[in-house]
């Protein structure tokens, strides 16, 4: 074997765990500094917080006296508080000084704990909602009514013009932006439609193809069209040679091949080549909280023409992250419920080596959409923290809560008991989700 062909692999493998390690990085810290802080705003002494486990790499002291640090191992973090036997000690914790009694976590205010520990994972939800905020802040909206701000190259001649307001097609008047997807979507499916536009002032029509033709717009993650190398901005002139007209016959048509080869005709920056790909099982999350199985190559759809976009406002950002970040959760708590029903494969399940991959992918396709990619992955973590499993945030909330219907916290023998039981299911979870990673296609 020639060394030399290893080399775009071995290249390839670095970039993937670069991206990685850097989303893994960010999402830990985020929630680790959302224990720490809070518990020093609620009078808790942190005496060590950790960035990865194992051999301590690199570590400085703080004016509060705590030990900040990177350790060899960056799978994961924590944060010991005072009187902790461990970073996952749960009990009675070691001894203190009466007079340090207060500031140590197994002493504190029912509420200062309680407050400490769900930190963590309001912090990664946090960190999504600002981020998701953030992007669409800087990416703005598109324009009511619907304006063309810039036209890329495409494989056909074009006769609308930059600034052209489109305020109908094939003799519709186009709705607000909100519908003009379902809209669009049901425009008749072929290569010319005509458009109603104003131009400088005037009213005139011209003729264009569809607003949404079998264009790229974007790749996903582990799918066909990833493997391929497709990119967006790519654009589909033919399936098994029949022309396509539309995202939407585009669909249907990978859809009725029910997972059979497609052969492609590609056309990117002016050149025309094919390419043979074979539609995934892929389980959507529906509106209403189902799902639904359908054959995808992993693409999605666009405008073929950049439209004009307006900045959005905090609240009006925020609230976009807001709803982001529930529709998330959501989806992830709906998925979950549908694994473990059998309603859809238990393969939508990932380990550290599929999310590594997908972090890999997605950082090639830009700094937007990594970023975005952490945004999404912070709320997974946080949800997952919330279970109510012993060892994560939601079991010692679940202690929290009999405390504070029993007057006192569990016993130790039964602390642990439970815990072991707890590291069981986390462990049978990890292999779980490695052994998807390893053998689901």
């Amino acid at each position: 074997m020639d060394f030399l062909t290893l080399i775009p692999s071995f290249g390839g493998l670095l970039f993937t765990l670069a991206a990685f390690f850097v989303a893994l990085l960010v999402i830990v810290f985020v929630h680790e500094y959302g224990h720490y802080i809070v518990g020093r705003w609620s009078g808790i002494k942190a005496e060590v917080f950790s960035i990865g486990f194992g051999p301590v790499l690199w570590s400085r002291p703080d004016k509060r006296g705590t030990r900040w640090q990177i350790a060899a191992i960056p799978l994961g973090g924590y944060v010991k508080f005072l009187g902790d036997g461990d970073a996952a000690s749960v009990s009675r914790g070691a001894d203190v000084a009466p007079e340090e009694a207060r500031a140590s976590m197994h002493s504190a205010p029912l509420w200062a704990r309680s407050a400490t520990v769900a930190a963590g994972p309001m912090f990664n939800f946090a960190l999504s909602i600002v981020v998701f905020a953030g992007l669409v802040m800087v990416r703005g909206v598109a324009t009511d009514p619907l304006t063309i701000a810039d036209l890329p190259p495409t494989p056909y001649a074009q006769n609308l013009a930059i600034g052209d307001q489109i305020v109908g097609i094939d003799g519709q008047t186009t709705p607000g932006l909100d519908d003009f997807g379902a809209f669009a979507n049901a425009l008749p499916v072929q290569s010319i439609l005509d458009y109603e536009v104003l131009r400088d002032g005037q009213s005139r029509i011209v003729q264009d193809m569809h607003p949404y033709p079998a264009m790229v717009g974007a790749v996903s993650p582990e799918s066909a069209a990833s493997d391929a190398g497709l990119r967006a901005g790519d654009f589909i002139l033919a399936v098994d040679g029949e022309p396509m007209d539309a995202f939407s016959e585009l669909q249907a048509v990978v859809a009725a091949a029910d997972g059979a080869t497609v052969n492609l005709t590609i056309w990117r920056d002016g050149v025309e080549f094919t390419q043979e790909l074979t539609p995934r099982r892929t389980d959507l999350p529906l509106p209403d909280g189902g799902f639904e199985t359908r054959w995808l190559i992993g693409i999605s759809g666009g405008l073929w023409f950049e439209p004009a976009t307006r900045a959005l406002g905090p609240w009006e950002g925020l609230t976009f992250g807001v709803e982001r970040t529930w529709f998330i959760i959501t989806s992830s708590l709906s998925g979950l419920y549908h694994m473990i029903t059998g309603a859809i494969s238990s393969c939508n399940l990932r380990g550290p080596i599929g999310i590594a991959q997908t972090s890999g992918t997605i950082a090639a396709q830009g700094l937007t959409s990594f970023i975005g990619f952490i945004a999404l992955l912070s709320t997974a973590v946080g949800l997952l923290n919330l279970f109510p499993i012993p060892v994560l945030d939601g079991g010692h909330l679940v202690f929290h809560a009999y405390e504070a219907v029993t007057g006192k916290p569990p016993s130790d023998g039964a602390l642990r008991i439970i815990m072991t039981v707890g590291l069981a299911l986390i462990g049978t979870l990890m292999i779980f989700a490695l052994s998807n990673d390893l053998f689901c296609p």
